[in-house]
């Protein structure tokens, strides 16, 4: 019978014919050998074998020779790679009792010589002589290629699963230990210090607010006032100096009037108004209720390339620059349903201003700056602009409740004007391509809220967002807080007499308060507790708004830490490689059981709290020690795919793939692995996650990889989407969270190096 052997040469046509050429010389390859056996039948048990001159095939012991395997009913195989530090590869076929250490049956003739890729001698059918002197015959493949590392990359991993099975397998999704393990008893490496503040990192500068920051100060900074605080005001002609260029504005006169451009000279709008009747929806039905809002959220978009009809598309839509800088930096569903609202939509609503509504005292700052951390965090333009800054820079902070009487008409146009100074600076703002402009203050008037509606007329959507809160305790805190972090107060020694001026101040708006029921709405009532409440929604539409409302559904200000770290220390940390499912080393698990020690003194009287892991063995691992807390697997919590990276170096892709690692260094935000994953991919798939957290009043634990850590920590931090892969999120420390009425605190532990 005959025989076939192939062998695969380089571009040059170079085969390696001197008999001394280094396996790996060709173009720093390695050599894919791939062994093949065909026979219609075997005889008895036996089972053909390969063993040889290197470790891998048994070093020429036939005991730990490696077994072929199965392709089909007639062919046997073995695929392998030759170590570097192997010149030439010996090797022979035998054959080995399926069962038992019967004795072995090595192939007649010459040892088989693959050298630098070729075989060497003649090619031939392997003969195996049996003790009946009965010999069988079989035709063998040999086939040797060079490959790169990418290109071993999917038997790379094949190989270490075949080699170390999971082991996690079969643990349930949700799981509770209700005994504390063993293995970190006092004195052992795994064990802490008695005080867990010993711990304590410094944070990155720019990390979450680390002290408390009165939120108001961390929104838009006027654009109509001059530069360095020093204020500019209007002259007679109702001029404001913007950064030293001179800019037009409507004056203001005190019946609230004003001028504003024809909408139809900037923008053209179909004046269509979708009518809805008015929804409330309570907590316990919060989540199928909304259901039809949203759209599914896939994983990835479409990579977008130029085409011959690009600009017939462009003129055809008219995506002027304008809406080209409004489309959110997001990708998947998001950008999918910006699309489509800004293209079917009336133009004006390319631009959506969340207004907000309500008494002193009852979040409306703190929600309006939790909405913009969400909204920026999924790839939106979103800015805060707080009335209260601006009136603070143009008029002062030693402004006593007298100024905010209604019967007082220099504080009432003082207040209407920075109201539309604000205004104009947001509308300014979405003409040069922001999206979403959260507009906070009291608006507690129709008068002033026709004001904002007349200025929105062309430019903008608005939707307004009222809180109402009837629960005295809350408003009796939140007033006290306002005492000592507002800088309207900064300069009161007493604050007694701070807190009657501010009540003082709360009652002259009482007195004139109008509650919302005209335009789009959403109605947030007695939702800040986090133990119940109503959301009223009335006219609310499309897929932005859509999301808003399911967002403040969930939202409330019970204070709770959330816990993030990364897993132990895997071996693929070890090795360099990316992705992968390995197992904890040494080191991770140290850490594992570091960590369960500092979860148990840092929760001891949180019995609530709950440990959230990915579905990867090396985050289970490292959670496995905890004891005593409910353990849930979230898919969504799984590292960034790595496509057919997964398993590689980034050494090997630079090698191997220079123009990924080339795209991936100029964009890491937006680059997308091969069959992979971007990071606005991954922070698509963690919205349920952020959702969640934001629902949960008890302590959260989140046990995850560095990429998703990112993209979380750069929610609650309210880092910029293009700083999110270059967050510094090292192993073994704890980053903890702190969420509650003051905003967000942050707090690091490094537990081990």
């Amino acid at each position: 019978m005959g025989t076939g052997a192939s062998r695969n040469t380089d571009g040059d046509g170079s085969n390696g014919d001197d008999g001394k050429e280094g396996i790996l010389d060709h173009a720093g390859g390695q050599f894919y050998v791939s062994l093949k056996m065909e026979n219609i039948k075997l005889k008895g048990d036996l089972i053909p074998h390969v063993y040889g001159s290197v470790p891998l095939v048994g070093s020429w012991d036939s005991s730990k020779a490696l077994a072929m395997g199965r392709e089909s009913a007639s062919m046997w195989e073995l695929s392998f790679v030759v170590p570097p530090n192997h010149e030439t590869l010996d090797f022979k076929f035998l054959l080995k009792p399926k069962y038992g250490n019967g004795p072995c049956i090595v192939e007649e003739g010459p040892n088989r010589l693959l050298t630098g890729g070729a075989l060497q001698g003649d090619s031939r059918s392997a003969l195996f002589r049996l003790d009946s002197d009965e010999v069988l015959e079989y035709r063998v493949f040999i086939k040797a290629d060079r490959v790169s590392p990418f290109d071993l990359a999917a038997s790379w991993r094949a190989y270490q699963e075949n080699l170390e099975p999971s082991t996690v397998r079969g643990i349930p999704d949700v799981s509770i230990n209700s005994v504390q393990q063993t293995g970190a008893e006092n004195g052992s490496s795994a064990s802490l210090e008695l005080d867990i503040e010993h711990y304590v990192v410094p944070a990155p500068s720019t990390s979450a607010n680390s002290g408390l920051v009165y939120a108001a100060n961390m929104t838009e900074t006027p654009r109509s006032l001059s530069r360095a605080g020093v204020l500019s005001n209007a002259d007679s002609s109702g001029s404001v100096s913007h950064s030293g260029i001179s800019v037009d504005r409507p004056a203001l006169i005190k019946d609230m009037e004003v001028s504003v451009p024809d909408p139809s000279k900037v923008y053209s709008s179909s004046g269509m108004v979708e009518s809805k009747s008015v929804g409330t929806f309570s907590p316990l039905q919060k989540q199928d209720s909304h259901r039809g809002l949203f759209v599914d959220r896939g994983v990835g978009s479409p990579r977008l390339v130029k085409s011959a009809s690009a600009s017939t598309f462009n003129i055809d839509l008219k995506l002027d620059t304008e809406t080209k800088n409004s489309m959110p930096a997001a990708a998947g569903a998001v950008a999918a349903a910006a699309v489509a609202d800004q293209m079917l939509g009336p133009k004006e609503h390319r631009h959506l201003a969340i207004v907000l509504v309500g008494l002193p005292a009852r979040g409306k700052t703190f929600t309006a700056a939790k909405l913009t951390r969400y909204l920026r965090w999924l790839g939106h333009d979103t800015k805060h602009f707080n009335v209260g800054k601006y009136r603070r820079l143009k008029h002062g902070v030693n402004q006593s409740a007298d100024f905010f009487r209604a019967d007082n008409p220099e504080g009432m146009e003082a207040r209407n004007e920075v109201a539309a100074l604000a205004m104009e600076d947001m509308i300014s703002w979405m003409h040069e391509g922001g999206q979403v402009g959260i507009f906070d203050a009291t608006n507690s008037s129709r008068k002033r809220r026709n004001m904002l509606m007349k200025m929105a007329e062309g430019n903008c959507k608005i939707i307004f967002l009222e809180t109402i809160c009837n629960d005295r305790d809350i408003i009796e805190r939140n007033i006290r807080l306002k005492i000592q972090q507002s800088p309207d107060y900064a300069e009161e020694p007493d604050f007694e007499a701070g807190l009657q001026d501010f009540k003082n101040r709360l009652a002259n708006y009482e007195k004139v308060y109008e509650p919302v029921d005209e335009g789009s709405y959403i109605k947030m009532i007695d939702m800040v507790s986090g133990h119940g409440g109503q959301i009223q929604v009335n006219n609310i539409s499309g897929y932005l708004p859509g999301r808003i409302v399911f967002f403040l559904v969930n939202t409330h200000l019970t204070p709770r830490p959330i816990l993030l770290t990364r897993h132990g220390e895997s071996r693929d940390n070890v090795r360099g490689r990316i992705g992968g499912d390995t197992i904890l080393s040494d080191a991770g698990e140290i850490y594992a059981k570091k960590l369960a020690n500092f979860v148990e003194k840092r929760l001891k009287s949180e019995r609530a709290a709950s440990i959230w892991t990915s579905t990867l063995q090396r985050t289970i691992l490292t959670a496995s020690p905890i004891a005593g807390f409910p353990k849930i697997q979230w898919r969504a919590l799984d590292e960034i795919n790595a496509g057919v990276c997964d398993g590689m170096t980034y050494e090997e892709i630079k090698k191997n793939m220079p123009e990924e690692y080339e795209a991936r260094k100029k964009d890491k935000l937006r680059y997308r692995y091969p069959r992979g994953e971007s990071y606005l991919d991954v922070i698509q798939r963690l919205e349920p996650v952020i959702i969640e957290l934001e629902r949960q009043r008890a302590p959260v634990v989140v046990i995850s990889h560095q990429a998703v850590l990112r993209a979380l920590y750069a929610y609650f931090a309210d880092r910029p989407l293009k700083e999110i892969p270059h967050i510094e999120t090292p192993l073994h420390t704890i980053i903890e969270i702190q969420m509650g009425v003051t905003g967000v605190q942050e707090k690091r532990y490094k537990l081990m190096d």
